[in-house]
């Protein structure tokens, strides 16, 4: 097969994750423009090749046999950030911390939250992904999303944001979103980044190989309020391992890689502290790290 330029064959995916675990992409690429990216979209949907895409990987894990089909990776142009007056307008590869941080530096505020979520704009909007109170869609103006077709804008109400998902499918990647923000003084905006991250430091684990949170805080009843976190802590999962993978002694809801952690064996650890949550309290942790390509669930996943 006759690959379009910039395509690579059998890409580490492991490196471009923050767990550091997995195998390869078959076909991998950096698009670096809209038009890159729609017409790597449209090959691969006339070769009937699937689609991924990977932002930071700081939610993400990669089966241990690698991805069949091709991965993106979006670059240059889709990770510039820039300002349109109160607007901050950011490409889907853009760190979310890295665009609160600019956005600080401008005097716009709004988007504090982002310098605690590790991941990309795009993955952001994907996930829905929110912390400290702070909530992506209040600030969300549009996105512009690049499919097969074309690309399009969609607003908030059209992307079917839930807790933790939206509605954008396979073969649909954000390649740019804008943030309307509010003029604010740069110093008080700084020292609201600092205060976010210093909680952060102080809560959960730092500096080691590892993804955010393991599990989505459930809406079961039996919960009582309790965070996955709590959940997990509670039913003596701190600390817990499997191979090179555990649960971290700080916080129970993160997945750590000790060493040479397999894909596998985070899975493991992750069954065994789903298992015992169900347990104790009944309730059925659900995942809330995306997975990447094939794996197999270890048995009784389901139970």
């Amino acid at each position: 097969m006759a690959l379009p330029g910039g395509v690579e064959r059998d890409y580490s995916l492991a490196r471009l994750t923050t767990v550091r675990a997995g195998g390869d992409a078959e076909l991998f690429a950096r698009p670096r423009s809209a038009r890159e990216l729609v017409d790597l979209l449209a090959w691969a949907a006339a070769d009937g090749i699937a689609v991924e895409a990977v932002g930071s990987g700081s939610n993400l894990l990669v089966a241990d046999a690698g991805v069949r089909g091709l991965v993106l990776k979006l670059d240059g142009e889709l990770s510039t950030i820039e300002r349109e007056g109160t607007m901050l307008v950011c490409g889907g590869g853009v760190r979310l911390p890295s665009a609160a941080a600019k956005a600080a530096g401008w005097g716009l505020g709004g988007l504090e939250f982002g310098i605690n979520i590790p991941g990309t704009v795009g993955g952001a909007v994907r996930m829905n992904a929110n912390a400290y109170g702070g909530q992506l869609a209040r600030v969300l103006e549009w996105v512009e999303v690049c499919t097969a077709a074309g690309a399009e804008r969609r607003v908030p109400d059209e992307l079917g944001f839930a807790y933790r998902s939206s509605n954008l499918g396979p073969g649909e990647v954000v390649s740019r979103a804008a943030f309307g923000l509010a003029e604010a003084e740069p110093a008080a905006v700084k020292a609201i980044l600092a205060e976010m991250r210093a909680k952060r430091r102080e809560a959960q684990p730092s500096g080691i190989k590892t993804f955010g949170s393991t599990f989505k805080n459930p809406d079961d009843p039996r919960a009582e309020g309790r965070t996955a976190g709590q959940l997990l802590e509670a039913a003596g999962c701190r600390g817990l391992a499997a191979g090179g993978a555990r649960f971290s002694p700080k916080h129970a809801n993160f997945v750590e890689n000790t060493g040479s952690a397999t894909t596998a064996d985070v899975l493991s650890v992750m069954a065994a502290g789903r298992r015992r949550v169900k347990e104790r309290f009944g309730v059925e942790l659900e995942p809330e790290v995306q997975v990447l390509g094939e794996v197999e669930w270890p048995q009784g996943w389901e139970r």
